[in-house]
C-alpha cells in the first residue's frame, strides 16, 4: 500500500530533543543524568507528567507534585524549573523537509504530548519565536495535542483519531517520534514508525521509504 500520510512528533523531531536541556538542568544543579526522565517513567501513567499533558492539573500542581516525585527519589528540583528550560531549537531542515512532502502531495499531519502552556516542547519562547511555531504547526493538515484531547501517547487512541481525521488506515502512515515508546503502538497499529535520534538519520530513513533525498 502507498504511504499517503506522514505524522510527526514535534518535539525532539521537529525540534531538538527537551531532553538535551533536561540534562543541561540536571548537570547545572549537580543531579544525576537523566534524572527528569527517571521521575517521568515511574508511575507513567498516572504521575505529574501525565496529568499535566492530559490538561488534568495547572501548573501550580505540576510544580508541586513533580517536585514531590523528585524527593521520593532523594533529589530537590521543582516542576517549575523543568517547564523553564522545555523548548527545543526548531531543526530547520527537518521544517524544509515539511515543505517537500507537502509539495510531492504527501499529507501532515502532528501527534504532540504537551501541555496546557503551549505547543508540544514550544514553551518559554519570545513572541517572534511562538510565531515561528505557529507557522511551522499551520503546515499540517490535522494537530492533535494531548492537553486539548484529553488523551497522551503512547495511548493507541491517539494515534487512531489522526487516522480518523485524516481519513486515513495507519498503514498509510508513517509515524516519526525519537521515544521508541510511543513509535511501538503506531507500528502495531500498521504504520510505518521511524524512530528519531538526528535529523539527519530521520530524513534518510524517510526518504528511503518514499523515494526522496531530502
Amino acid at each position: 500500500m502507498a504511504y499517503a500520510a506522514v505524522i510527526f512528533d514535534f518535539g525532539g523531531v521537529i525540534t531538538s530533543s527537551p531532553f538535551e536541556a533536561f540534562n543541561r538542568l540536571e548537570a547545572e544543579r549537580g543531579l544525576p543524568k537523566d534524572l527528569v526522565r527517571q521521575i517521568n517513567t515511574i508511575n507513567p501513567d498516572s504521575n505529574a507528567w501525565a496529568l499535566f499533558e492530559r490538561a488534568e492539573i495547572g501548573t501550580a500542581q505540576f510544580d508541586t507534585l513533580f517536585a514531590a516525585e523528585a524527593r521520593a527519589l532523594g533529589h530537590d528540583l521543582d516542576g517549575a524549573s523543568v517547564l523553564a528550560v522545555l523548548a527545543g531549537a526548531v531543526r530547520p531542515a527537518m521544517v524544509a523537509a515539511l515543505d517537500r512532502l507537502k509539495g510531492e502531495g504527501y499529507r501532515l499531519g502532528c501527534i504532540t504530548n504537551n501541555v496546557p502552556a503551549g505547543h508540544g516542547a514550544g514553551m518559554a519562547r519570545s513572541s517572534d519565536t511562538r510565531d515561528e511555531m505557529e507557522q511551522i504547526f499551520a503546515r499540517f493538515e490535522h494537530v492533535i495535542e494531548s492537553s486539548k484531547a484529553g488523551v497522551r501517547k503512547p495511548d493507541p487512541r491517539i494515534y487512531l483519531m489522526m487516522c480518523e481525521a485524516l481519513g486515513l488506515s495507519p498503514e498509510q502512515c508513517i509515524y516519526l517520534d525519537d521515544l521508541g515508546i510511543n513509535c511501538k503502538p503506531a507500528a502495531a497499529l500498521g504504520m510505518q514508525a521511524i524512530k528519531v535520534t538526528s535529523g539527519e538519520q530521520t530524513l534518510a530513513d524517510l526518504g528511503a521509504l518514499l523515494g526522496l533525498t531530502f
